[in-house]
């Protein structure tokens, strides 16, 4: 805390300094969530009762901007309520420096930034915020952009270590140790086409101890296409190169097509295919394809069974759902119902292929924009498992396995500045 207050004197302190064209913006963020977990993520064992909890973001953002120089710091606490004993003279996850950049603009078209930063591009599913999540996701990185009226280019890259080391030392951060990325991006009338390429260098020591790097690489266009009523986007990415000296050879696919009956009401159809791997498969090939980056709790089921930490390295997975929308006045409802298979062979030890129908899950959400700054997001989901899913994730497929949670975004202007 004591540091926090000095960051906050100094940065009011700059402020009041003699300078043309400032501007500085203050934001708070407080999100507590209490969540009813009872086989979220995986189907609840057999015997065990689910559980509940509620955690909280607190975040504070300061945006500072002074002529062609942009500076933004963000600084969070993440907490499960409780972690600590009231009268706790320390916190268990203290404050944490989510953002912390400098961007300058050398012309109106190019702009370089530096620091800790949000990747996030298209529909976040290669590289995104992971906003969800309370701690989110941020890099370490350096970034240049080339923008105009019509298109923007973004490209550049990471290095990591663990320390200050004088010597090589392995890089024991569950995390790359070197990344480059390009993103491409160009408007038309009624079309939107981008292209990924990411290079991600992870190490790993071989038999002899020595450390190297494999690079993998994810690329790949995102399309969206909105005439009139209709938004519509698809998506195709390949995974290829080496990972712990294996072959990667993966890909993904899905597409969204959405129409708006009226203003209140909108319905739509996906589909969305991620390959996968026999599990009679003996070949050292990772075919399954990993999202690496993405916001995937909004892909795939809000209850996070697939690709939120889990069910990589698998059999892959396909997913068709529904999503109907509607708003009035200050509410927003929507209704999201998925069916999940395998694209790859599920073999059971006695060498038995298990039907390729992993389940259905059905999502409800509602959100309420109680008044300026205050938005109240809940909701309810349930999976209905099967077999083959119960042998994947070795849980209790006729256990009633559901998810509800409830959110309060509090997120006021608390200091602006202008001069």
């Amino acid at each position: 805390m004591k540091n926090l207050k000095t960051i906050i004197l100094f940065l009011l302190g700059v402020i009041s300094t003699e300078m043309q064209a400032q501007e500085l913006d203050v934001n708070l963020q407080i999100r507590p969530r209490f969540e009813y977990r009872n086989g979220y993520k995986t189907l609840l064992p057999y015997g065990q009762k689910g559980t509940s909890q509620i955690s909280q973001r607190s975040r504070l953002n300061f945006d500072y901007k002074q002529d062609e120089l942009k500076v933004k710091l963000t600084l969070q606490n993440t907490r499960t309520w409780g972690d600590v004993v009231p009268a706790s003279t320390t916190d268990k996850n203290g404050i944490a420096v989510f953002e912390a950049w400098a961007q300058y603009n050398f012309t109106e078209k190019w702009s370089a930034k530096l620091g800790r930063q949000v990747l996030s591009y298209d529909n976040q599913r290669i590289l995104g915020e992971q906003d969800w999540g309370q701690q989110a996701q941020s890099h370490d990185a350096a970034t240049v952009t080339f923008q105009t009226e019509n298109q923007k280019l973004d490209f550049g890259g990471a290095y990591n270590s663990t320390a200050e080391n004088v010597l090589q030392t392995p890089y024991t951060v569950a995390n790359y140790k070197a990344m480059q990325f390009a993103w491409y991006h160009r408007k038309f009338e009624t079309l939107e086409a981008s292209f990924l390429l990411l290079n991600t260098g992870y190490e790993y020591a071989n038999a002899d101890a020595k450390l190297l790097i494999d690079y993998k690489q994810t690329f790949g266009p995102y399309l969206t296409f909105k005439p009139g009523k209709l938004d519509s986007n698809l998506w195709v990415y390949g995974q290829t190169g080496k990972s712990t000296d294996q072959q990667v050879s993966a890909w993904n696919a899905g597409a969204n097509v959405n129409y708006a009956f009226t203003e209140a009401f909108k319905a739509g159809l996906g589909f969305e295919f991620l390959s996968g791997k026999d599990m009679n498969d003996g070949s050292t090939v990772i075919k399954s394809f990993n999202p690496i980056f993405g916001t995937n709790h909004g892909f795939n089921g809000f209850m996070d069974y697939f690709y939120v930490g889990n069910h990589l390295n698998n059999v892959g997975l396909e997913d068709a759902f529904l999503k109907l929308n509607y708003t009035v006045k200050k509410w927003q409802f929507s209704l999201s119902p998925h069916v999940f298979l395998a694209p790859s062979k599920v073999i059971t030890p006695l060498n038995e292929e298990l039907d390729s129908y992993l389940g259905t899950e059905v999502d409800f959400m509602a959100t309420f924009n109680f008044k300026k700054d205050i938005v109240l997001t809940g909701g309810y989901s349930q999976m209905f498992g099967s077999e083959t899913l119960e042998f994947i994730k070795n849980g209790d497929a006729s256990h009633t396995n559901n998810w509800a949670w409830l959110m309060i975004s509090v997120n006021p202007r608390i200091f602006s500045l202008k001069k």
